[in-house]
C-alpha cells in the first residue's frame, strides 16, 4: 500500500530538503545513552560492534529494536541517538549493529560492508533469537541500512525472526541513486562520504596486500570521487561483483519488497536529495506485508516538525507508533 502521512508537516522554514537532511547534525541535541558495547563474532572470523541501550526494568516492555546506520554512520550519529533514546522512554531495549568497521575499531578482514550486505545483520539477529528472551525483535534501518534491511526481509520472506520492521530513505534503487547524488548541490553529500569512505579504504592498504583483492594501488585512492568510482574500484570486486553495476543490480532492494512476509512500513521523502523519484517502487511491486508512506517534504533521515526553535523529530514518533500497533 502506498500513501501519505499528513500527521508529517516540516517546520515552519524548514521546507527545504537540504536544511531537513542536515539540520539535526548543525543543530545536535545533548544526548546522553548508557551503552553496553559487546563485540559479535561474525562466522567468517571477523566482528561487528554493537551497542546496547537498555530500558528502564519500570517502562520494559520485554521487546528489543536492532537499528542499521547509513553509510559512514556510527552510535554518534544524531538520528541514531535520538531515535534510541526514544526507544528506551518508549520501554523499548536497543541495540545498534554497527557495519565492520563504522564504530572506530578498524575490522580485520580487506572487505568491509556494502548496501546489500545482509549475512552480519541475520546472524546477529539470530544470535538475539538464541540468547534472549525477548518476546518481540524489531528492527530499523537508516539509509544503507534501510536498502540492507529490507532485502534482507525479502530474503527471509516467510522465515524472518523480525516481528516489525521500519524502512527509512532507503536507496532502493542503488544506480540510480548514484546518478542522482553525482548531480546539483547534492555532489557535495557525495563528496563528505566519499571522503569519509577515501579514508577507510587507504586504512585497508595500511593492513592487507590490497593488490590480492582490487586493481588499484594506494596512490590511486585520489581519483575516487563518484560512487560508481568508489564501487567499481573497490566495493565490488572485493566483495565479490564483476562491477559496480553488478553489484547494484544484485543489491538494490526494490527487487525484493515483493517478497516481504514481515510487517514493514517504508517512509521515503520525494525530496530525498540523496536519489531520485525514479527509485519509488509502483503499488504491485510490493507485497501485503508492506507500508510505503510516501512524504513530499522530509529530505533525507530529516523529517523534522514543529518549529526551528522548538524542533519536534517525527520518526522518533513514527517508529514507535507503527510498533505499538504491532
Amino acid at each position: 500500500m502506498i500513501k501519505t502521512n499528513p500527521t508529517f508537516k516540516p517546520a515552519f522554514g524548514l521546507a527545504n530538503k537540504h536544511l531537513q537532511t542536515i539540520f539535526s547534525t548543525i543543530f545536535s541535541r545533548d544526548i546522553k545513552l548508557n551503552f553496553s558495547i559487546q563485540k559479535f563474532t561474525t562466522k567468517d572470523g571477523d566482528f561487528v560492534k554493537t551497542y546496547y541501550s537498555k530500558a528502564d526494568k519500570k517502562k520494559f516492555n520485554g521487546s528489543v529494536v536492532v537499528l542499521f546506520h547509513g553509510l559512514a554512520g556510527n552510535h554518534k550519529s544524531p538520528y541514531i541517538q535520538g531515535n534510541i533514546q526514544a526507544l528506551n522512554n518508549a520501554g523499548y531495549d536497543a541495540v545498534l549493529m554497527h557495519f565492520r568497521g563504522c564504530d572506530g575499531e578498524e575490522n580485520l578482514l580487506p572487505r568491509s560492508y556494502h548496501s546489500g550486505e545482509t549475512g552480519d545483520a541475520l546472524e546477529f539477529i539470530t544470535s538475539i533469537k538464541k540468547e534472549h528472551k525477548y518476546k518481540k525483535i524489531f528492527c530499523v534501518g537508516f539509509s544503507l541500512g534501510a536498502n540492507m534491511l529490507l532485502k534482507l526481509l525479502g530474503e527471509l520472506k516467510e522465515n524472518s525472526l523480525i516481528s516489525g520492521a521500519v524502512a527509512i530513505s532507503a536507496p532502493m534503487q542503488l544506480d540510480i541513486c548514484a546518478n542522482a547524488i553525482d548531480n546539483g548541490i547534492s555532489r557535495y553529500y557525495q563528496y563528505r562520504l566519499i571522503k569519509d569512505l577515501n579514508k577507510a579504504l587507504s586504512k585497508k592498504f595500511q593492513k592487507h596486500e590490497m593488490s590480492k583483492y582490487i586493481s588499484i594501488q594506494r596512490k590511486d585512492i585520489q581519483n575516487i570521487k563518484t560512487f560508481w568510482d568508489f564501487d567499481e574500484a573497490y566495493t565490488a570486486p572485493v566483495h565479490g561483483f564483476s562491477s559496480a553495476q553488478d553489484y547494484y543490480e544484485k543489491s538494490s532492494s526494490r527487487q525484493f519488497l515483493k517478497d516481504i512476509q514481515t510487517p514493514t512500513l517504508i517512509i521515503h521523502a520525494k525530496d530525498d536529495p540523496f536519489m531520485s523519484p525514479e527509485i519509488i517502487p509502483k503499488k504491485e511491486e510490493l507485497s501485503q506485508y508492506v507500508n510505503l508512506e510516501l512524504l513530499e517534504h522530509g529530505g533525507h533521515v530529516g523529517f523534522i516538525s514543529g518549529t526551528v526553535f522548538k524542533p519536534e523529530y517525527w520518526l522518533e514518533k513514527r517508529i514507535i507508533a507503527f510498533f505499538q500497533k504491532i
